[in-house]
């Protein structure tokens, strides 16, 4: 049977040319799909088998995303492949619906992420799940707040804001005697100086959107998990909710993770340089980075992590308005202010723990101020807070003399 040649809109879609083998490339190819296609109906038809490890839609994954999810999964060591989600908090979302049904309770740290507390307040709680807030520093005496029906205990270490180290290992051996499942915000650490699963923890979640990412550009979330389980359910419960992530954006957090380490020991000399700097300043009432001495849970940091990263907070001297403050972060040259860290470029934010307490009150008199410490040149971040804090008591001055002014 004769069968007619396409007509050339149809036979530039079908063109069977492939391109040459033999090429070779140190990055890996971005590949991006939302449909995959099938050599029959009957791989077609039983796709549902590839979900966990193979390829049924752009929603399942690409061959980029399946590189990264590798990565991530060896970086926390983890030796099931990572589930990635659109964001940092997408991965904690994707946690807390994955092991958590109505009527269960769960254990939430009280120094956790303000949106993942949100959360659990505006979302968690409205589907009929209890919600329990606990001391970050309370260790293995997290077990007299365990009720029967607690399937999940969720830890921050440190805590984004108010940097507490919580001893993980405790937890997580209360945990495995009590059959309940522990997971571990582990974004501070990127992977690299902690791994919760090898202190015990069931699940780690990390937001590659920050020191994975690097560099402010990205959105992106990775789960890793302790069996394989654990991995089909949270997989499961991803597809169901249709949750996917960019090949493009998979192909940028590749490219930080080559130069995490290298980032990352910059991050940490330059911040310890900082805080120590800090320190010595009469503007400062504290400084709290886990690895001086006083910060909460510094022991526990000094036994389980391999290093620090370049967040941290300072709490100023209760003197200072918040007019001050707010001048003083606006007049910094090379500290920007937004949310989010881990980026290239240094961030300085005010913020206020106390709303974001229950269990654990905080109360310092003074204004925190966070810091994301960026690759800038240490002795120029240290010299525009320098001239910042200078900048703290003039400004004070005038506030107080327009106040005195409006008394009078």
């Amino acid at each position: 049977m004769h069968v007619s040649s396409p007509n050339e809109e149809t036979q530039w879609l079908h063109d069977s040319y492939e391109p040459p083998s033999g090429f070779s490339s140190l990055s890996t190819p971005v590949h991006h799909a939302s449909t995959v296609v099938f050599d029959t109906v009957d791989a077609y038809q039983n796709r549902g088998a590839r979900r966990y490890d193979g390829y049924t839609y752009g929603l399942s994954g690409t061959p980029t995303s399946m590189v990264l999810a590798h990565r991530v999964a060896q970086l926390e060591a983890s030796h099931h492949q990572a589930v990635l989600t659109p964001s940092g908090l997408s991965a904690i979302s994707l946690v807390y619906l994955s092991c958590l049904r109505q009527g269960d309770h769960v254990l939430v740290s009280d120094n956790v992420y303000g949106p993942s507390r949100h959360l659990c307040l505006n979302v968690l709680q409205g589907m009929g799940v209890e919600i329990s807030f606990y001391d970050a520093l309370a260790g293995s005496g997290i077990e007299s707040q365990i009720r029967s029906n607690t399937r999940l205990i969720w830890v921050e270490s440190p805590g984004s804001i108010t940097m507490e180290i919580a001893d993980v290992s405790a937890i997580a051996a209360i945990g495995r005697k009590r059959g309940i499942l522990v997971a571990a915000d582990n974004t501070w650490a990127a992977g690299l100086h902690f791994k919760p699963l090898r202190h015990g923890c069931d699940i780690s979640v990390q937001a590659l959107t920050k020191y994975v990412g690097g560099h402010s550009d990205l959105l992106l979330g990775a789960i890793a998990v302790s069996n394989e389980i654990l991995y089909r359910k949270i997989k499961d419960t991803a597809h169901s909710l249709g949750l996917g992530v960019s090949s493009q954006d998979c192909f940028l957090a590749l490219r930080g993770l080559s130069t995490l380490s290298v980032r990352m020991r910059q991050h940490q000399a330059s911040a310890l340089e900082i805080s120590r700097w800090l320190q010595q300043r009469s503007e400062i009432k504290k400084v709290i980075h886990p690895a001086l001495a006083s910060c909460p849970g510094h022991e526990i940091w000094r036994r389980d992590f391999s290093g620090s990263s370049g967040l941290f907070s300072i709490v100023l001297q209760p003197q200072y308005s918040k007019r001050s403050v707010d001048t003083m972060i606006e007049r910094l040259r090379y500290f920007r202010i937004g949310a989010s860290w881990g980026g290239a470029i240094s961030l300085a934010l005010p913020l206020d723990p106390s709303d974001l307490r229950t269990a654990a009150p905080w109360n310092e008199d003074g204004y925190l101020i966070r810091l994301s410490i960026g690759l800038e040149n240490v002795a120029d971040l240290i010299a525009d807070l320098r001239a910042g804090l200078d900048s703290l008591l003039s400004v004070q001055a005038v506030g107080d003399r327009q106040m005195a002014y409006k008394e009078g």
